[in-house]
């Protein structure tokens, strides 16, 4: 664990997109939840089986939707290809 600390602040009724970075691998992973401290939570305990062997990981950004359809759609965006490569551009910015 790198030391940086987010503070998230979260509101009842949204759904969050959010950007992982594994200090492992050096690699991103991109989810969607309506709670977003549990989900990050389950990461950092290695009770999601996507992250489980790249711990650990931290939490480099995040968004916020009032619907989770527009959450999954900009998921989506971000895991395909000209999404994941603006990602990537923007992420390196975000990684120290």
């Amino acid at each position: 664990y790198s030391g940086h600390r987010v503070n998230i602040i979260l509101k009842e009724g949204m759904y969050y997109v959010y950007i992982l970075f594994s200090d492992k691998d050096g690699n991103l992973y991109i989810g969607s939840t309506p709670d977003l401290k549990l989900r990050i939570k389950k990461h950092q305990s290695g009770f999601v089986k996507a992250t489980k062997y790249r711990l650990p990981v931290r939490l480099i950004y995040y968004e916020a939707y009032l619907s989770p359809l527009d959450a999954k759609r900009r998921e989506k965006f971000l895991k395909g290809g000209i999404g994941r490569g603006q990602l990537k551009i923007q992420a390196r910015r975000n990684i120290s």
